[in-house]
């Protein structure tokens, strides 16, 4: 890798969008530049109606991220205000991801702990090698997680997960972040690709507005206020699609729906 390449890849098949985090020789650890550019794109995939699903992964199979890179610290993270301009800048990435419509696949190979822990758990989906590590030693630093970046993850594995995982620090396997609900699936580490690109294969042959509402939905559950007769009723307004007259007329031809996002 030269210092030109871009640290996030962007590479399009079809309607599903594979995020690349393309700094190997860092084993995929963050800049603050690289957090923008992160946040920046996925503003722009969100009001893309072509995109139907988007995969994030680590460049080369050592790594999906461990999160910020270090070195940076003592120059752009080295006090309080310098580092409230660097978590803003971080927390409105993590923003532009939590608010992203189209479903998002983490593609996790070897290492992700800190802020690769959280991107990983804003996806929807987290396909792991069986030898993945995963943890969030930051108290190790002195380092706090800001209110945004645990309320990711606690909204993952739930308050008393996310205690553990803090206050111990430890960096544990797979089957552990499985057992926690970090992780969706495992897979062979020669098989994550495949399942991960599988699993965007399935999410993007199904109707893309169902998928919004889906999400949509689920957000909005999970916020502590009663849900309104006029959202209810946004529950029905797929029976006006075109996407709906297509997928039942497909299914009793026995054929494979032709959706539009319509």
């Amino acid at each position: 890798m030269t210092g030109t390449e871009p640290t996030i890849l962007v590479q399009r098949d079809d309607g599903i969008v594979t995020l690349t985090l393309n700094r190997p020789h860092k084993i995929n650890a963050f800049t603050k530049p690289m957090w923008k550019l992160l946040g920046e794109t996925f503003t722009d995939l969100s009001v893309d109606d072509s995109v139907l699903c988007i995969v994030i992964r680590g460049a080369g199979e050592k790594a999906f991220s461990p999160g910020n890179d270090i070195s940076e610290f003592e120059t752009v993270r080295s006090n309080s205000t310098q580092a409230e301009d660097y978590g803003h800048l971080m927390h409105t990435t993590i923003r532009a991801i939590r608010d992203c419509p189209h479903p998002k696949v983490a593609m996790i190979h070897g290492i992700c702990v800190g802020g690769g822990l959280e991107i990983a758990g804003l996806c929807d989906i987290r396909i792991s090698a069986d030898d993945s590590r995963f943890g969030a030693p930051i108290a190790k630093l002195g380092l706090v997680m800001a209110y945004p970046e645990i309320g990711a993850l606690a909204d993952l594995v739930g308050p008393s997960v996310a205690y553990e995982i803090l206050l111990e620090g430890r960096v544990f396997g797979a089957e552990e972040a499985l057992q926690k609900g970090i992780v969706s699936r495992i897979v062979p580490a020669d098989q994550v690709t495949d399942e991960a690109m599988a699993t965007a294969q399935r999410i993007a042959d199904g109707a893309p507005l169902v998928h919004r509402w889906h999400r949509k939905f689920l957000n909005r559950l999970a916020e502590d206020r009663p849900v309104s007769e006029d959202e209810n009723r946004e529950g029905f307004e797929c029976y006006d699609t075109e996407d709906f007259a297509e997928g039942y007329k497909a299914f009793l031809e026995k054929r494979k729906p032709d959706f539009k996002g319509r």
